[in-house]
């Protein structure tokens, strides 16, 4: 199996900015592979998401960074192309976007958003793919007809720096048949529990195979709340970690908890959110799980 990947999920609050940067900057210098940032632009206090991407990729050099996940009914897909291109070419090819239908509906509608039935999201999470990877293919005069992002003689462009994977944070049936057809990754939901994560995969793998695709080619990402605490209680069996669970454990439970996601649970990335805003937790981590879970998994 390849290589397991690592990642850091974090919050754009303005008022932590300088903490935010220390924790992008441990992440980079301990060997996590990149940095997924949530969008919610209706939360006041939160900066840009996409902004502040482009803030960390310009202070970074090797660490990669998405959307977890882009806000798509207040970011219409030409116009998030157009954004995600550039952040790109801007990081030298380390931005890929997460994305997602919304949720809080009357934050959206507050900032003239539409509030879409579960029905209109997917629908609209389909018609946006479809856009953003005409965009993404410049020297064309691209016109699409219907959907939710039609076009007329749109000049399309810039290219990427290279080919934007487009995940999906889905749960429902509907939304994980649509990603086996047209995305390039799955984010599972923060509060999936075990049983949920495999239903999904298997969804996913049955999508993917009745649209002629190879269902490994969709990667996959769970996340885990917790912190690494060497004087923790032990945990339970993987299989009995509640979906709300925030994981307290020393680095052996952390790593087993960790390769059980990655082998029995076929995850290719791991998006750790941190308890706690401590940049030393992510050097821990680091170099106390990651090897752990890397050496049980090649084995």
């Amino acid at each position: 199996m390849p290589e397991p990947r690592f990642g850091v999920f974090l919050s754009p609050a303005a008022q932590g900015l300088e903490e935010l940067e220390e924790q992008v900057r441990a992440a980079e210098e301990s060997g996590f592979d990149y940095v997924s940032v949530q969008d919610h632009p209706y939360v006041p206090d939160f900066l840009d998401t996409l902004t502040l991407i482009t803030h960390l990729a310009a202070r970074t050099t090797r660490i990669r960074f998405m959307t977890n996940v882009a806000n798509l009914p207040l970011r219409p897909a030409p116009m998030l192309a157009k954004t995600a291109a550039s952040i790109d070419v801007l990081s030298g090819g380390r931005f890929d976007l997460g994305l997602g239908g919304g949720r809080a509906w009357k934050e959206i509608a507050g900032l003239g958003g539409p509030h879409w039935s579960p029905g209109d999201t997917v629908e609209a999470v389909g018609d946006a793919i479809d856009t953003l990877r005409t965009m993404w293919r410049p020297g064309r005069t691209a016109t699409v007809t219907g959907g939710r992002y039609p076009l007329r003689d749109v000049d399309t462009g810039p290219a990427p720096a290279h080919p934007i994977g487009i995940w999906l944070g889905a749960g429902g049936p509907r939304m994980l048949d649509l990603l086996g057809h047209k995305a390039d990754g799955w984010i599972a939901p923060m509060r999936s529990d075990h049983s949920s994560r495999v239903a999904g995969q298997d969804r996913i793998d049955a999508a993917a195979r009745a649209a002629g695709r190879e269902p490994r080619d969709i990667e996959r990402v769970m996340q885990i709340v917790g912190v690494l605490d060497p004087s923790a209680a032990p945990l339970p069996g993987t299989d009995d970690v509640p979906a709300t669970f925030a994981v307290r454990a020393t680095a052996e439970d952390w790593a087993r908890l960790v390769t059980d996601a990655v082998t029995a649970q076929r995850f290719d990335a791991v998006n750790l959110i941190p308890q706690v805003g401590d940049p030393e937790q992510l050097r821990r981590f680091a170099a106390e799980v990651i090897p752990r879970v890397r050496e049980a998994a090649a084995s």
